[in-house]
């Protein structure tokens, strides 16, 4: 069934629907304007929605979550109604569904949430969900449809087409219009507002909605959102093959360390990093040639062969076609150093394949070996077969979002390496372009750039200044000067634009004792030292003109 079809059946025949199979409900919606009334939690067991299979709706007792859900020790909440859902809407097609509905205190929010890589499994957005249950939201997430795919292994999808496009595009509408549904249904009346947050794969499920799904979501915060899917593939691939097709070629720990060092000095002589900082403050305006660590003699952990050289050179620019010319966009300066999802990471297989490799096998089968990929003649395959499913948030803008009065945050760590922070930047110029300047486009979306801060989180740059991240401290303060979440919701309902926002750095031996704080400037503003106090704290940094949008650094390439 087409989605649009789908949405129509979902949101128009839910009312009739639930009238005749709650009685109760039907009471509750017969006084508008009234307070949230829920219904029992196990009478959603016995809600019907079109394409819907509720398989449970079970109460979660205050403080019983962590041992029923298996959250984190310290997971402590309130009261809560567990519904999860499937929604098989076309042959093949089966998205999971999870929503949370508060028994007490329910704000009137409707919160969607991310998943990541392949996604697989509903418990990767439980970081999210715990947020919005704790603020008093109705707050749901989808395994988008790709079970039983794990987030770094999508091999289970060959031969599976309506799964890559419930992935790519449709789950996260489903995951919206099901969710909004079962909350009317419990608490007798419509969301008030709703907002989303997500990152990575959560990141790019945000961009769908505020560019197809416009009406869905009053708000939207995302973080390193993966923009052009195929080719975000490509890179991770075009990697390992550096690092892996010649004997000598792979950057050991010690090595990637020497690398990091010696970019971040560099980029502070070219006045882009601050002196005392182990990250670089602004590494799209920092050029930085791994080949001034080349061996001039004897091999040793102090210098680079050329092998070695060979391999940074092209994680730096990214694939790159058989003429030389860029084809994607590469990793900055100061992205080398250690990290759950570094350097290290794109250099390791999975099972002999490069990570995340899954997505070429959907197109060449399950024999498909690295060894044989050939950028300039597979990627124009792989973009034929798959662009039309997962590729969607390279296309559209956000003029019919930015006319109903949505908000669109988004944040991109600038030492993340497996989603390049250029490209990022690139969406945000090129929607500004259709915007008519942006001017025009800060309106409706902000971009905040977060110098040293690896993929969603972590890095030595300050990473705290999201509560809605999974894995990652909350930021010390509930406010939108500290918390980009808080921003989105007060740009939202009273008006106010967040132009910069205080991230947080915390001690790693002591995650309660902040280490030190930075603002993040609303791009194309930067942030600058006034070098009139101690750089670890917030007060003498401002917010300056930066680089023009659609600059040098990125509008060369996709």
């Amino acid at each position: 069934m087409p989605h649009s079809v789908l949405s129509r059946r979902l949101a128009g025949g839910a009312t009739m629907i639930l009238s005749l199979a709650l009685p109760s409900l039907a009471a509750a919606q017969a006084r508008p304007g009234a307070p949230a009334n829920p219904i029992g939690c196990e009478v959603l067991s016995g809600l019907r929605l079109p394409d819907t299979t509720i398989t449970s709706a079970t109460m979660v007792p205050k403080g019983m979550a962590a041992a029923a859900l298996n959250l984190p020790a310290g997971a402590d909440l309130p009261a809560f109604c567990r519904v999860v859902a499937q929604v098989r809407s076309a042959p093949d097609s089966d998205v999971g569904v999870e929503i949370w509905l508060p028994v007490e205190g329910w704000t009137g929010v409707f919160h969607g949430n991310g998943n990541g890589g392949f996604a697989g499994t509903l418990q990767a957005g439980y970081g999210g969900m715990l947020n919005g249950l704790r603020r008093g939201f109705a707050t749901a997430t989808t395994d988008t449809g790709t079970a039983p795919a794990t987030m770094l292994d999508g091999d289970a999808l060959i031969g599976h087409p309506r799964k890559w496009k419930d992935w790519g595009r449709l789950s996260t509408h489903v995951m919206t219009v099901t969710g909004k549904a079962v909350a009317k249904a419990f608490y007798g009346r419509g969301a008030r507002r709703s907002y989303y947050t997500g990152c990575s794969t959560g990141g790019q499920q945000g961009l769908i909605e505020a560019l197809h799904y416009p009406a869905d979501y009053d708000g939207i915060l995302v973080g390193a959102p993966v923009i052009n899917r195929t080719w975000g593939h490509a890179a991770v691939a075009w990697d390992f093959a550096a690092a892996n097709r010649t004997p000598g070629s792979r950057l050991s720990d010690i090595k990637l360390g020497l690398l990091n060092r010696a970019a971040v000095s560099e980029c502070r002589r070219q006045g882009a990093a601050l002196a005392g900082d182990p990250f670089v403050t602004d590494p799209l305006a920092c050029d930085f040639d791994p080949a001034t660590l080349l061996c001039r003699g004897a091999s040793s952990d102090q210098c680079l062969s050329a092998a070695e050289v060979a391999t940074a050179r092209a994680f730096y620019a990214g694939p790159t076609t058989r003429d030389g010319k860029p084809a994607f966009f590469g990793w900055l300066p100061g992205s080398e150093g250690p990290g759950r999802f570094g350097w290290s990471f794109l250099q390791s297989p999975s099972n002999g394949q490069p990570q995340f490799a899954s997505l070429f096998k959907w197109v060449f089968g399950s024999s498909w070996d690295w060894r044989g990929f050939d950028l300039d003649r597979d990627m124009p395959i792989v973009d034929g077969a798959l662009a039309a499913d997962v590729n969607d948030a390279t296309r559209g803008n956000l003029e019919a979002f930015r006319a109903r009065g949505g908000k669109l945050i988004l944040y991109h760590g600038l030492a993340d390496t497996l989603v390049p922070p250029g490209q990022t930047v690139a969406f945000y110029d090129r929607q500004a372009r259709a915007l008519g300047g942006v001017s025009r486009l800060r309106e409706t979306a902000r971009l905040f750039l977060a110098p040293g801060v690896m993929h969603c989180g972590g890095g030595a740059g300050p990473d705290s200044f999201n509560s809605a991240a999974a894995g990652v401290p909350a930021p010390p303060e509930d406010s939108p000067n500290d918390d980009l979440f808080r921003a989105l919701m007060v740009w939202r309902e009273q008006g106010k634009a967040p132009e910069r926002v205080v991230a947080t750095k915390f001690e790693s031996a002591d995650p309660k004792r902040i280490a030190f704080q930075r603002p993040l400037c609303a791009y194309p503003r930067r942030t600058t030292y006034a070098g009139n106090g101690s750089p670890r704290a917030p007060g003498d940094f401002a917010c300056e003109a930066g680089r023009q949008v659609a600059g040098s650094s990125v509008k060369r390439k996709r």
